[in-house]
């Protein structure tokens, strides 16, 4: 497929993905003012922002915090560093912490399961530095690892002091932030992110409830985490997936436990009324072949590293235009993965995505004689061109 085919196959595409009702373009009104210090709502498929209302402003993000904790501990379980049924001695320094606990008792063993379950349902604090401790020894070795994790997913206005979210002048982040690690979540491992939806965890003769109101008031949210300290005020991450498409929203700073779950429901409505995500191309998937010189082959498939997907208002994904360009004179050696074009898809003439296009295959450098005979048909090539 050459480069012109491809502009007019996603064009044409594009219709044809829609529903008839998403043919008719809305007004789109106004998102709905918040009484939080911030917010954002994002796309869970592209990572498109929808709303936001000072997004990047660093604030004490309280109990939010046990989201990275939860994802850190994770991880090393995804790694086989840790197992899920890895038996935890509680520490002292664990059993003091103060705040919201699990009440796990000094000396005893928990299991790594049963704490990331008192952390992520429970919010526990004693449970958080428990696990903490056995990860990395120490709260601010954690923190350590916290903060480089932080900078792998490039989350730019955060930075941890503790596995808690337990007030610190230097423990931050932001609401972009936490819906960029939220999506890392949802993305990364679905099994673990299935505990987010459990509503209630019973630990040591007690029965504590998930704080995040929307579970029981909204059935399409599945998750993630509320916080609240005297300083951050009451702040949450939600989720929730309607008609495929999956949203996450994020509030720093309401006055109320319902004033939090009310704000998030409002941001949520809107995305789920006004907007509308379409993947057009999976990652990997061929898109066309490119012409390479002096290889083993003369073609080498280029398709992209992550799948196309955009979020645009309801009705405009229907005028969305596509055109793609190869790197000029491509030469052997290419590796898998290497960047030889580029997409770019337009609204309107504004560029609204654009992407890498990669290299699906190796293309090996061809022997002597294809080199040479290549290098004559380039000089000749060049003279008339």
């Amino acid at each position: 497929m050459n480069i012109t085919t491809f502009a007019k196959r996603l064009c044409l595409l594009v219709p044809l993905l829609l529903s008839p009702a998403a043919f008719a373009v809305e007004m789109m009104p106004s998102p709905p003012q918040l009484a939080a210090k911030s917010y954002v709502l994002m796309d869970a498929s592209s990572g498109n922002v929808l709303v936001e209302n000072n997004g990047d402003q660093r604030l004490p993000p309280a109990s939010l915090t046990k989201l990275m904790t939860a994802y850190l501990a994770t991880l090393e379980i995804r790694r086989g560093q840790i197992g899920e049924n890895d038996p935890v001695t509680v520490s002292e320094n664990a059993w003091r912490t103060g705040g919201s606990r699990m009440f796990i008792k000094v000396g005893s063993q928990v299991t790594v399961s049963d704490l990331l379950h008192g952390i992520i349902i429970q919010s526990g604090n004693d449970a958080s530095v428990a696990l903490a401790e056995h990860i990395a020894g120490s709260e601010d070795a954690f923190a350590d690892m916290m903060n480089k994790t932080v900078a792998d997913l490039g989350m730019t206005n955060s930075h941890f002091m503790n596995p808690t979210g337990l007030p610190h002048p230097e423990h931050y982040s932001s609401a972009h932030d936490m819906a960029v690690l939220a999506r890392a979540i949802i993305h990364e491992d679905p099994a673990h992110y299935a505990i987010y939806s459990q509503k209630e965890f019973f630990w040591n003769g007690i029965k504590q409830p998930n704080r995040n109101l929307l579970l029981w008031r909204d059935k399409t949210v599945d998750g993630l985490k509320t916080g609240h300290t005297d300083e951050a005020g009451y702040c949450m991450v939600s989720s929730a997936v309607r008609d495929g498409m999956r949203l996450i929203a994020v509030v720093f700073g309401t006055n109320s436990e319902v004033a939090r779950a009310s704000e998030t429901q409002k941001l949520l409505t809107y995305g789920f009324r006004f907007f509308e995500t379409q993947t057009f191309y999976q990652k990997g998937a061929e898109l066309a072949q490119a012409p390479v010189w002096k290889g083993t082959t003369n073609q080498v498939k280029a398709g992209l590293a992550q799948d196309l997907t955009l979020t645009l208002p309801k009705g405009q994904l229907k005028k969305l235009a596509a055109s793609m360009t190869m790197n000029p004179q491509l030469m052997a050696p290419i590796a898998k993965g290497d960047v030889i074009g580029k997409v770019e898809v337009k609204l309107d003439e504004k560029v609204v995505h654009s992407a890498d296009l990669i290299a699906l295959d190796a293309v090996d450098e061809g022997g002597i004689f294809r080199r040479m005979w290549d290098s004559i048909r380039l000089f000749f090539y060049g003279l008339f061109n």
